[in-house]
């Protein structure tokens, strides 16, 4: 694993730079540790600082502070304010409502389009882990540069390293368009919606598929062309948002953001444009969307038991163990994520976790108390 920060060695950038943080989400897979007020992205879960925090040490001298972006509701913004305070307050902006990624993208795009249309993008979500910081970091900057000088849309897809069912798949079949600081770019064909497990494996076997990492990039003013040609119903809330940016209206704004459809960018204009380019995310990438995938990020005892925090185990093999404050014992078991906070505790086959988000569902009517 690669834990140094060093400066890449190409950082001259003859165009404006950006990073938006998305930071909102509820990170319900990651209950009981991940609560309401406190969600996934603020949490120390890997080292000792959230995750929210790596997210922005990774960029730390790509681009200035003052150039980096946040964007969440206001009682998440209030933390990001603490975990993070080198990033300008005018830089964390907040929205009226939760309205999913496709809002807090037009949001964080106008705001930015406003200052510079040419200015490049790079969207990165506050919560995914990455063990090769200085490739990500190598491979971001590339990824800039060509979102400037090919004016597309440019995103990361993750090589598979297993027949997952809970990705979006991009197929990049490996035709080349360009090379920008060592770095290919290959033409999208298709992206392909979360495939049940049969179809998972053809694409594993096909070496034609990634997983979609979620990290993009573009101009401001490509990501507005790519609305008004490919989501036109959003091109007009862009022109909304625009004029109540400029204007200042943040009353207008409120009502404006409430109207557009509460879509992932993913779903509402990436996978309907039809020139997007992808480039391989090759760099020890992890979403981190659920507790089995913490499994080969965590220190692991002789019988394989993954643990972050106190614990004692006797014939007990394969489990995960979170437990930072009061000592764990497993003994006889085998496979389990067993997390243990100050109010609860969650024990679960590591092969159930994804079932975690519907148990939270189930506390929503029975125990609220609990989120």
């Amino acid at each position: 694993m690669n834990k140094s920060l060093k400066k890449p060695k190409v950082i001259n950038r003859a165009f404006d730079f950006n990073v938006v943080i998305l930071a909102g989400g509820s990170g319900t897979r990651f209950w009981p540790l991940s609560r309401q007020k406190k969600p996934k992205q603020f949490l120390k879960i890997i080292k000792d600082r959230a995750l929210i925090q790596e997210t922005f040490r990774r960029v730390s001298g790509l681009v200035p502070a003052s150039q980096v972006y946040t964007v969440a509701i206001a009682q998440q913004s209030k933390i990001i304010k603490k975990l993070l305070p080198k990033i300008l307050v005018r830089n964390v902006l907040v929205e009226p409502e939760a309205r999913n990624t496709a809002a807090s993208l037009i949001l964080a795009t106008a705001s930015i389009y406003l200052k510079n249309p040419e200015a490049v993008l790079a969207v990165l979500p506050a919560d995914h882990y990455v063990s090769d910081v200085d490739r990500f970091r190598q491979k971001l900057l590339a990824a800039a540069r060509a979102a400037h000088q090919l004016k597309k849309i440019i995103l990361f897809g993750i090589p598979p390293v297993s027949p997952a069912t809970g990705y979006g798949y991009i197929h990049c079949p490996g035709q080349k368009v360009g090379e920008i600081q060592g770095e290919s770019f290959f033409e999208v064909q298709a992206f392909k919606e979360k495939p049940d497990l049969p179809t998972a494996l053809e694409y594993l076997q096909s070496g034609e598929y990634y997983w979609n990492s979620g990290i993009f990039l573009w101009r401001a003013d490509v990501f507005a062309e790519s609305l008004r040609e490919f989501a036109p119903e959003l091109f007009s809330a862009w022109m909304k948002v625009v004029r109540c940016l400029r204007k200042k209206d943040s009353r207008e704004l409120g009502k404006v953001f409430r109207e557009i459809p509460a879509l992932s960018i993913d779903y509402a204009l990436i996978e309907k444009i039809s020139e997007a380019l992808m480039a391989r995310g090759d760099f020890g990438w992890s979403d981190l969307g659920s507790w089995s995938s913490l499994y080969n990020y965590l220190a692991q005892d002789g019988e394989c038991n993954a643990v972050n925090g106190k614990f004692i185990g006797l014939e007990a093999r394969n489990c995960l163990v979170f437990s930072p404050k009061k000592l764990t014992a497993l003994v006889g078991v085998r496979d389990l994520v067993v997390v243990v906070t100050d109010d609860a505790v969650l024990v679960c086959h590591r092969d159930q976790d994804q079932l975690v988000k519907e148990l939270v569902e189930k506390l929503k009517k029975d125990s609220p108390e609990y989120l």
